[in-house]
């Protein structure tokens, strides 16, 4: 019925054995390609050790060299060496031998002098006793200090002592930071900075050896400085002699200077005659018909007191006792008296004085002990020494501190330990360490909690007597000289070596005020203090000035504070410069009504400085020795001061009511 149907038959198949081969030989030439990519990273690496090695050669030559080099450097490195410790150990010879034969030269003069006085004739002698030279403040590796009194003439800085015959003419300041050290100790022994030289003899007697028993901004005003000396009559300008000099040199107007004045002229380098002035006509200040100077004559004399001789002044500008003398400045109105209410002896030199807050005591620092006295008496009633230190060498309590309610005495000492003594059980309350050198430095708050402590090892400490630990530590460039705490408590002020007054506030550890630049000081900084009411700061120092600050930050005085000191803190107005000292500047202070800035000097002077106008009001002479503290009583009308003449003395300053 159908049709029978028939299979197709399958078409043939295509040709597909070119494209295989095509895809054989493109495998093939993709492996060959990527063999040879591999044998010419083999080859690269077969190569690289050789690579390394020429690398290596280099560094194997000099590595060579060098150890050629150390073999042929270490015997010269070695010959210097022992050519260093050899003139070490000659230095070291020398300078006992020196030592030894300045001890044979005391002793001649004490025996001559013994045997003076058993003859009855005059001792001119102004030193006293043999006494060891003061202090140093070293800067060397141990210290950052050197020589603050003695043996700055030997290149070492600080307080250099003067010459001893120049006729007034002072020991020049060197420079802090780059003078040497001074003589070392023996060869192989650590260096010391406190070499006093010869050994100390026994000082007066007495109870424990100290005596009696128990807009814009302002210009700055430069007060009237030195001036050249004119033209005059030659005379004998006392120049001040240190005790280690054992110098016979009494201050200008005694009978000794009056005997040989216009006798002995004036050497090479020192100052020139002053001629007699007469006082200025603008000043309204009466002057007798005995009056020897000329006005152009007190031009040239300006602050520096210590040129006017007191047998060329009348007696109202002039005061006089056994052993010391103040003349007044003529060129302005004399508002002020002084006198003399105690002398107290010590062994050793005096480093620091300071009053108890009632005013009742004044307390002392000197070799290894602190002493207190009773201000009306004159008596010794307090010595604090701490017996379980070793009584080898010397140990100088640098500062004293009284707490506010005067139950605590603190003091700072070379040892690098703050004790808190309590007065009344004489027994040691609180200790503190952890200064890496010398404390030069304390102050009290306000509130009796804190101490701010100043060290050569570069650092300002706030420590908490009641938790017993620092709270507060601030690191500068240079070593520490002073602290002082703000009246309120709420800031520290710090002088340094190199130059300059740093404030912070003591709860934030900010700083907010430095002091330095063109109106700053020329030298190390060596005694802040705040006035009372904390808005101004003055500053001894090395350059020989004092300079008063008002301080910018208003957080100063009775404001709150103001802007933030952050990384650029304000730099305080220098409002006065105060010349007139003829050396370095150590202490300064002010009294408790505002009324007058005191310093004390190389000089071995102490002078009142009028703070509104510049002018000096006074000077004071009696100290056989540099004046290395100054201190007001915070209850008015006595000042102490402590000497390197081993003596510390009360004051009365008064106002004066005479003509």
């Amino acid at each position: 019925m159908y049709p029978q149907h028939r299979p197709q038959q399958a078409p043939a198949p295509p040709n597909r054995l070119g494209d295989l081969l095509e895809q054989v030989r493109a495998e093939f030439d993709a492996q060959a390609t990527r063999s040879n990519d591999y044998d010419h990273q083999f080859q690269s690496t077969a190569r690289l050790p050789e690579a390394i090695c020429l690398c290596l050669s280099p560094i194997e030559y000099a590595w060579a060299l060098q150890f050629d080099s150390d073999e042929l450097i270490d015997p010269a490195v070695a010959g210097q060496l022992n050519e260093m410790e050899l003139i070490r150990s000659k230095i070291y010879q020398l300078e006992q031998t020196h030592i030894a034969m300045k001890n044979k030269y005391e002793e001649e003069l004490a025996r001559l002098r013994h045997e003076l006085e058993q003859r009855g004739g005059p001792v001119q002698g102004p030193h006293g006793p043999n006494q060891p030279p003061p202090p140093a403040i070293g800067h060397g590796p141990a210290n950052l200090f050197q020589g603050i009194m003695a043996g700055g003439q030997q290149g070492g800085p600080g307080l250099a002592p003067p010459p001893q015959d120049q006729h007034g003419q002072p020991g020049m300041p060197g420079h802090m930071q780059q003078a040497p050290p001074g003589l070392s100790g023996p060869p192989g022994g650590p260096h010391n900075p406190f070499a006093y030289g010869a050994p100390q003899p026994a000082g007066p007697g007495g109870m424990n050896g100290y005596g009696a028993g128990p807009g814009g901004a302002p210009q700055p005003t430069a007060s009237p400085g030195p001036k050249p000396p004119v033209a005059g009559p030659p005379r004998l300008a006392g120049g001040p002699a240190t005790p280690q000099q054992r110098q016979v040199n009494p201050y200008p107007g005694s009978p000794a200077t009056m005997a040989s004045a216009g006798a002995v002229a004036a050497g090479p380098g020192a100052p020139g005659p002053v001629a007699r002035p007469t006082p200025p006509p603008n000043q309204n200040q009466q002057i007798a018909p005995d009056f020897q100077y000329t006005n152009s004559q007190l031009e040239q004399i300006g602050n520096q007191l210590s040129e006017l001789e007191p047998d060329k002044l009348p007696p109202h500008f002039k005061r006089q006792g056994d052993d010391w003398h103040a003349v007044f400045n003529p060129r302005v109105h004399r508002r002020l008296d002084v006198d003399l209410v105690h002398n107290l002896a010590h062994q050793s030199v005096v480093c620091c004085v300071r009053f108890s807050h009632d005013g009742r005591f004044v307390a002392t620092g000197c070799n290894r002990s602190a002493q207190i006295f009773d201000v009306n008496t004159g008596k010794q009633v307090c010595h604090l020494q701490d017996h379980s230190t070793t009584q080898d060498g010397d140990l100088y309590i640098r500062s004293v501190c009284f707490s506010p309610d005067g139950r605590y005495l603190a003091t700072g000492a070379e040892d690098k330990v703050i004790r808190v003594w309590d007065i009344a059980q004489k027994a040691i309350r609180h200790s503190f360490t952890g200064h890496e050198q010398d404390i030069y430095s304390l102050d009290f708050a306000s509130d009796g909690r804190y101490i701010a402590s100043g060290s050569g090892d570069r650092t300002i400490r706030l420590w908490d007597i009641q938790e017993n630990q620092c709270v507060l530590t601030l690191s500068i460039e240079d070593g520490v000289t002073t602290v002082a705490i703000s009246p309120d408590g709420r800031f520290v002020a710090a002088g340094s070596l190199d130059k300059s007054v740093r404030i912070w506030d003591t709860q934030t550890g900010v700083l907010v005020e430095r002091t330095e630049g063109e109106q700053g000081h020329k030298d190390s900084v060596y005694s802040v203090a705040f006035s009372p009411s904390g808005a101004t700061l003055v500053s001894g120092s090395l350059d020989k000035t004092i300079r008063m600050w008002k301080l910018n930050n208003a957080g100063f005085g009775r404001g709150g504070l103001g802007a933030s000191g952050g990384p650029h803190p304000k730099s305080g107005e220098c409002v006065r410069t105060f010349e007139g000292h003829k050396d370095f500047v150590l202490s300064v202070a002010l009294t408790p009504d505002d009324a007058w800035v005191m310093s004390g000097s190389k000089d071995r002077g102490v002078q009142f400085w009028d703070p509104h106008t510049g002018h000096a009001q006074l000077m004071l002479q009696g100290h056989k020795n540099s004046v290395i503290s100054v201190a007001p009583s915070p209850m008015g009308g006595l000042f102490a001061t402590g000497s390197g003449d081993m003596k510390a003395r009360i004051w009365r300053y008064s106002i004066y009511n005479g003509p």
